[in-house]
């Protein structure tokens, strides 16, 4: 018999629980194999030749030396690339190895491979590279008025995206503008770049590797090698944290060559001063606004102009400005609006993906606003939030309608009426400063802040994005098992524990394996843009769909499985599922899209750009030690939509996570340049937030669910990155009194030395 009827099952662990993480134990134990614990008994290591120079012409490269070091088995040269001497996410404008010019600080120059990391090091030492320093261009605003040389054909602007809508006329009664600026912040993963390419007898490569996006490192790989897809397969390693630090290449293609030419297998590992020059960063932000509202508070128009710092090289500098850009103007209501955001070249660092991606940069410059017009219309910070709100039904400045839950006004309430935290006790341990008796309390000021974000999910503009699943159903010592196998890269925000859940919600089986995440199935994307489970679950969801439709293509009702038992709409058993499966083996693979989305007009930026949108807001409250400038966050309340906590504790600690990057930025992290030339590559001189930074947390999760998306869900992971940032820096104005236009704030901002 055939069936088209409608399924469900039930078991534990399902959609909606937080069942225990696969990696969790391992993990706390410190077992847990990463992508730098690789080994394989005769592999050599690979080291890399960096420019010390931010922009300079390369005269000649002396590998002779190097060579003659025992036991170095290679060093390689942009002469020894058989491919494509190119790469890069968007635009392929990156080499492989530099041949006449870098552009960066750290730019890759040549490779060595040795019997040991420390003889491969020495040898690197003894390569002779003759330079000829050139003036660098280190400013993204004269850049894109075409001051300086040009770094690449067709300019220093990568990106420029322009938006107009309604009327540009518009006067208003109240009129407020600032200049805002945003540091170049650091992913500071703890886990380094690291991987291990394995030759294999017919001229192909085995990569296994730390990354964020398997097939598209992949297509990068092989047009540098010169190689057909099928020679170079990749296989995820260990990740030790990514938040859009490991979408770009760092090491692959490197470990790749020496691992080809040597006929060996070749680790490379970078050390914690190598993996700030190895990756891209965040894009630093100089942002011009303006607001005009009425004298009650409503927003007549917005105006802005955005500069994106994208540094050497492309890498998603295109899509970040077109982030920054259609989110420029936040979660409100406006009928006039007019964008300009840049995204130039510069012999910065390079940067791209980073948690928020372009929507960090901008929430900093329209909640610094929001809170100045708050004031210049005398209301209170919130208040005016609330009364320019978006909800359902509004347009975005790009024309696109806004066709769900959006309960931007209710997360301002509900943050507002969370409990304060108690008056500051006597304790050096709460005190700024904490227990280095900086202060007794003299000089110490409270201060509250609120802010709200928005965020995109998915990829966007026309983007073919989608994810492939294979799910397999059978029976495993007598018990009915189920296998998933897809390329989305978990990177420690819990994907294969929310893949178990799936097929545990849409099978009914208890026992379901996570394969190893590879490039034998179809893509998976990147995970990036708070998309896995969105996309990578809708396609395990579709597939789930699809082996239960042939699994039960004999029954003609409704069936549920509940307890390993196929049961009917009227409770009656109709089977067990033991007996169904019989020596049979269900299988299907599914490629699974979300709705599409189209480009942006060029002239207005009009278009339906983005397919959801997820809003957080927070309240800070701080106490700052005006004489020292010190600041202690005491609380970092938070009430974000998820539309369905698919795992609740997951959900809980992804706030957790990007709030804390979020205070990061506010008051600490800056990876300070001079001249092109970074001044801080270490975590000594770069401090991230420690338990000792994070206050506790009141967390209000909405579930509003989204129509459109699998089971109801909103990405979750960026937007708590993006509102926390303003409220802790409202909250120190709060206390202060002072204007405070640029993150991080340092301890000179507030003190005026």
């Amino acid at each position: 018999m055939t069936s088209t009827t409608s399924v469900t099952t039930t078991t534990a662990n399902g959609v909606g629980t937080s069942p225990r993480r696969p990696d969790g134990t391992v993990k706390v134990r410190g077992e847990f194999a990463y992508s730098s614990d690789l080994w394989h008994e005769d592999m050599v290591w690979g080291v890399t030749l960096r420019s010390p120079h931010p922009y300079a012409r390369i005269a000649s490269i002396d590998i002779a030396e190097a060579l003659a070091v025992p036991g170095v088995y290679a060093v390689l040269t942009h002469e020894d690339v058989p491919g494509v001497n190119r790469y890069g996410l968007e635009h392929a404008d990156q080499p492989v190895l530099a041949s006449a010019v870098v552009r960066y600080q750290g730019e890759p120059v040549a490779l060595v491979a040795a019997d040991h990391p420390e003889t491969a090091r020495r040898a690197m030492k003894r390569i002779v590279v003759s330079y000829e320093e050139l003036e660098p261009v280190t400013d993204s605003e004269a850049a894109v008025a075409g001051e300086g040389p040009s770094l690449h054909e067709g300019g220093n602007v990568v990106r420029h995206v322009k938006i107009r809508r309604g009327p540009q006329d518009r006067t208003a009664d109240v009129v407020v503008s600032g200049v805002y600026e945003v540091g170049m912040q650091d992913q500071a993963f703890l886990g380094p770049e690291s991987g291990l390419a394995v030759p294999d007898t017919e001229g192909g490569v085995d990569l296994y590797v730390a990354t964020q996006w398997l097939h598209v490192d992949q297509q990068q790989i092989v047009a540098a090698l010169g190689l057909p897809i099928e020679k170079v397969r990749l296989t995820l390693g260990g990740v030790g944290g990514a938040f859009g630090g490991r979408e770009d290449l760092s090491m692959q293609v490197h470990a790749c060559l020496l691992a080809l030419h040597t006929g060996k297998p070749v680790k490379m590992v970078y050390n914690r001063e190598e993996s700030f020059y190895g990756h891209v960063h965040r894009h630093p932000a100089k942002m011009y606004y303006e607001h005009g509202a009425t004298r009650d508070g409503r927003l007549v128009y917005v105006r802005t102009r955005l500069y994106l710092d994208g540094g050497a090289y492309a890498s998603s500098t295109g899509a970040v400005v077109a982030n920054a850009a259609t989110l420029g103007v936040g979660p409100y209501k406006v009928d006039s609006a007019a964008v300009d955001c840049w995204g130039t070249y510069t012999n910065n660092p390079p940067c791209g993906a980073m948690r928020g991606f372009g929507a960090v940069q901008a929430a900093f410059g329209y909640e610094s606003q929001m809170d100045k017009l708050a004031a210049a219309c005398g209301l209170d910070p919130v208040e005016i939030r609330v009364r320019n709100a978006m909800s359902e039904g509004d347009l975005m400045p790009t024309g696109q309608v806004v066709d769900a839950e959006a309960p931007v006004a209710e997360l301002l309430s509900r943050v507002r009426e969370m409990p304060m935290p108690p008056e500051r006790p006597f304790d050096l341990r709460h005190m700024p400063g904490g227990v280095s008796n900086t202060t007794h309390g003299e000089g110490v000021v409270r201060g509250v802040g609120y802010a709200v974000g928005i965020k995109n999910v998915c990829f966007s503009e026309g983007f073919d994005d989608y994810s492939t699943a294979r799910v397999r159903l059978q029976l495993v010592g007598g018990e009915p098992a189920a296998t998933v196998h897809t390329a989305a890269c978990e990177v420690g925000q819990g994907l294969v524990t929310i893949m178990q859940q799936i097929v545990r919600t849409e099978l009914g089986v208890d026992q379901v394996t996570v394969l190893p995440m590879d490039t034998s199935i179809g893509n998976g994307g990147s995970t990036s843009a708070s998309r896995q489970t969105y996309v990578t679950g809708g396609a395990v969801q579709a597939a789930c769909v699809a082996v239960r439709a042939r699994l039960l293509s004999r029954f003609d009702q409704r069936v549920r499985v509940v307890g390993g038992k196929l049961v009917a709409a009227d409770g009656q058993v109709l089977a067990d599922l033991v007996d169904v499966l019989a020596d049979d083996v269900y299988d299907e693979t599914v490629e699974w899209r979300h709705r599409p989305t189209s480009s942006l007009d060029p002239e207005t930026g009009q278009g339906t750009a983005h397919v959801q949108y997820a809003f957080a807001a927070h309240r800070a409250v701080v106490d700052v030690d005006t004489e020292l400038g010190l600041v202690k966050v005491v609380a970092l309340d938070c009430a974000q939509d998820v539309g369905k906590a698919l795992n609740p504790q997951a959900v809980l600690g992804q706030i957790q996570g990007g709030s804390a990057q979020g205070l990061g930025l506010a008051v600490m992290e800056e990876i300070q340049t001079s001249g092109g030339k970074i001044r801080n590559p270490s975590f000594t001189d770069y401090l991230i937030p420690t338990v000792l930074d994070m206050p506790p947390m009141i967390i209000d999760v909405l579930e509003r669910p989204d129509p459109h998306a699998p089971y109801g869900l909103r990405g979750v992971g960026e937007p708590p990155t993006i509102s926390s940032t303003p409220a802790i820096v409202a909250a120190i104005r709060a206390a202060t009194g002072l204007a405070l236009t640029r993150v991080p704030v340092r301890p000179e901002h507030l003190t005026g030395t």
